[in-house]
């Protein structure tokens, strides 16, 4: 069991790590020279985990995990926004009006 807390600890202080990258993205709404795809797969393992460590009996590691998933989520969503959409809307389109 204590385990599970040691590892709960991990997976929380990464999420809110994690946390401060989504900060530093929103204000600078911008994304340049980062690859989404690895956090994206970080964030799908991290869903495979929330299905997985209830399993184990380890609520520890899952309350940890919703942090990772969430934190990695908002980031991969602000990341494509922001580098698909920017600040004004669709890049490569003009507004008119």
């Amino acid at each position: 069991m204590m385990n599970d807390w040691v590892n709960g600890l991990f997976e929380l202080i990464g999420g809110l790590l994690l946390i401060t990258n989504c900060v530093k993205l929103y204000r600078d709404k911008k994304v340049s020279g980062i690859n989404v795809f690895p956090t994206a797969f970080f964030m799908c393992w991290g869903v495979w985990n929330l299905h997985y460590y209830p399993s184990l009996d380890q609520w520890a590691s899952f309350a940890g995990g919703i942090v990772i998933v969430v934190s990695n989520l908002v980031w991969v969503m602000m990341a494509i926004y922001y580098k698909y959409f920017g600040t004004d809307g669709l890049k490569g389109y003009r507004k008119h009006g």
